[in-house]
């Protein structure tokens, strides 16, 4: 199951030296937070071209022990690090990594160097990091210390309304990409960075889970390579389907997350092969979900407080009941996480994801539509669980997408999903249920959607025991399915309800025509 919540302190730091050097070097900082590369890097670029670059990572405690995160998300990050160290060989230096809070870092640094100026992107983040920033911001003025962050893909910070929106993205997605220069003039060296604290990572984060992508921008390449060879022709028939979708869909989303390649340069990627024969379709689909990317982290950025609460404020008032069916609040949210609802996609799904830190965007959507629908347990009790399990988990995009998936925006189509039209729908020879549930894999395919139908003498036959083999279903979706309508689509006529909906369209929306589209819209590539 996933490992949530590694606990990390400041006590791992052990330092090789404390010994100040009688001539401070001049430097400037670049500190990589989500953008983990090497190229089209605008802060790298600044830096390289206005004095010697330190390259500095720092694994923060605030995030390490936040329930948001996973043990699969830092060995994704140590990944895309080791790979930038690989490219760093022939500059004779590498990524400084710190195990520790970023000022604590930031002052080691201090002691041994001089820090001419400090370069990052912006972060769209959880509370916690904007909380860090503000601090950091605070001990630059100290040191004076300017620190200069670049925009991250097409995100504006501040921005209060959408009016051009929608032309700066373009602007920005077609515009030339940073190509920093790299040499061993560019960077501090090994022998230089000897004079800085080290830190010992544990060890569970250099092993490899055969299940996960790989990290690193050379990585990224790949993937992004063999989709454009030939696994992208099929992605529009196959996007919704939970097995093919594996294959056909981009499979680029956790390596656009921690930055292992850029937005524009995915974007500019694809575009040169639209023009292709039998290209276009897919093209079109996919460019359109890197737009959409965008605009739900901007819309995080413009009202970052729906990591706590609704969007729409008149569903703070919406009532969660503590039984349900007759099972509390923890055994409903529970059986959810560790996939014994008695669904066999819903399951599966929890399954695979637990295993792979992947699922396409509709079987997500499922699983947050089961939760907080035919189980009505509130969406804020669910959300750190799938955070810490995708392994591609951006705040910007996890918390605008699952409150619309759960139905509390009132700007939104409220979809009830039912798991058995699902997987007769998108997995009909129930080839990814019995991968990822083996007890129903002697079942028939039109029996595996709906075993607790089999008869006895089809037990018997099939030597399965309704269950036993395989839990029962812990609800009735067609009873909860009309609960949860009748709940959500009254709440969502309130007045107080529709009153937030126009101010939410006039901030997050540029458009009437762009509601309409939203409401079928998805950013999992």
């Amino acid at each position: 199951m996933s490992s949530t919540n590694n606990s990390i302190n400041n006590n791992i730091i052990t330092s090789k030296t404390d010994a100040m050097p009688s001539d401070k070097t001049a430097v400037n900082v670049v500190w990589l937070k989500r953008d983990l590369r090497l190229t089209d890097h605008e802060p790298l670029n600044h830096s390289v071209e206005n004095g010697l670059t330190l390259l500095v990572y720092i694994f923060e405690p605030l995030l390490i022990n936040d329930p948001h995160y996973d043990l699969r998300h830092w060995r994704f990050v140590l990944q895309s690090l080791q790979d930038i160290n690989d490219q760093l060989i022939e500059c004779n230096s590498q990524i400084y990594i710190h195990l520790g809070d970023a000022i604590d870092c930031f002052n080691h640094i201090q002691h041994s160097f001089d820090i001419t100026g400090l370069f990052s992107h912006q972060e769209t983040g959880l509370l916690s990091t904007f909380e860090r920033d503000i601090a950091v911001q605070a001990w630059c003025k100290t040191q004076n210390i300017h620190w200069q962050e670049s925009k991250s893909g097409s995100v504006t910070r501040g921005k209060r309304n959408r009016i051009d929106w929608d032309k700066d993205w373009r602007l920005i997605m077609k515009s030339a990409l940073y190509q920093p220069v790299l040499s061993r003039k560019t960077f501090i060296d090994h022998q230089q960075l000897a004079c800085l604290p080290q830190s010992v990572l544990p060890d569970a984060w250099y092993e490899v889970d055969q299940h996960m992508l790989t990290g690193g921008e050379r990585w990224a390449q790949k993937i992004l390579h063999s989709f454009l060879k030939d696994r992208g022709k099929n992605y529009h028939f196959n996007i919704s389907k939970p097995e093919s979708s594996r294959k056909s869909c981009s499979r680029l989303s956790p390596y656009l997350a921690w930055g292992n390649i850029s937005l524009r340069q995915l974007y500019q990627a694809i575009l040169i092969k639209r023009s292709e024969t039998g290209w276009k379709r897919p093209i079109d689909g996919l460019a359109s979900r890197l737009h959409w990317h965008c605009h739900f982290i901007q819309k995080f950025e413009s009202e970052h407080e729906m990591q706590w609460r609704p969007v729409n404020r008149a569903y703070i008032g919406f009532s969660y009941p503590e039984t349900h069916c007759g099972l509390s609040v923890e055994t409903r949210l529970n059986k959810w996480k560790t996939a014994q609802t008695g669904y066999p996609l819903v399951d599966a799904s929890m399954l695979c994801l637990i295993k792979t830190g992947y699922l396409n965007f509709r079987m997500r959507a499922m699983l947050v539509s089961f939760l907080c629908h035919h189980l009505l347990v509130d969406w804020r009790l669910g959300v750190t669980h799938l955070a810490a399990l995708f392994l591609d988990f951006e705040p910007g995009i996890h918390y605008p997408q699952f409150q619309m998936q759960s139905g509390v925006t009132g700007t939104n189509i409220i979809r009830v999903y039912n798991p058995v039209k699902q997987s007769l729908d998108k997995d009909k020879d129930g080839i990814f249920i019995k991968k990822w549930l083996p007890q129903l894999s002697e079942l028939p395919k039109e029996m595996v959607h709906t075993p607790w139908l089999l008869t006895p003498m089809e037990e018997q036959l099939y030597q399965f025991k309704l269950d036993e083999t395989y839990p029962l279903p812990m609800v009735d979706i067609d009873e909860t399915g009309k609960i949860a309508r009748d709940l959500l689509w009254g709440f969502q006529k309130r007045t107080d309800s529709k009153n937030e909906g126009v101010r939410i369209v006039a901030k997050h929306v540029r458009k009437k025509k762009a509601i309409k589209k939203s409401k079928n819209t998805n950013t999992i590539l």
